[in-house]
């Protein structure tokens, strides 16, 4: 919830009139593709700690992930307006240091528990898929 907070201030400011790469789907689609996606990092995450191996650099490396995914809406959405596009360009720079940690996670879980490796793997191909567009954004703002 904390995360939507840039987003829903934002979304009729600059964003609204900004460059968006053509590709970019309808906004209720990010917020219903978000809900799934909370709910299957959190059920592999639970996996692999019900297994006794969410521990060390491991639980770090989960709670990296959230510190990220909670970073970027604000990097990306709040400091754009002080920013401009250094924000953006900052922002993929999050987002693909995301992406790097939720390739980690999912071959780090695999071993421990497939289907936690597999829960992880629509997260990090929307995460993927979201830095096309943060980029098509740095680069065309």
């Amino acid at each position: 919830m904390l995360a939507s907070v840039p987003i829903i201030l934002h979304s009729n400011g600059w964003f609204a009139s900004s460059a968006r790469a053509p590709w970019m789907p309808a906004g209720w689609m990010f917020r219903t593709v978000w809900i799934g996606l909370y709910a299957f990092s959190g059920l592999s995450g639970w996996l692999v700690w019900r297994k006794g191996a969410m521990a060390g650099r491991l639980r770090r490396s989960y709670g990296f992930q959230l510190l990220l995914n909670l970073a970027w809406p604000f990097v990306f959405f709040a400091l754009y307006p002080m920013l401009g596009s250094v924000a953006l360009w900052t922002a993929f720079l999050v987002i693909c240091a995301l992406a790097a940690i939720l390739a980690y996670l999912i071959l780090r879980f695999g071993p421990v528990d497939a289907a936690a490796g597999f829960l992880m793997l629509p997260y990090f191909s929307w995460v993927v898929f979201s830095s096309s567009l943060n980029l098509y954004s740095a680069v065309h703002n």
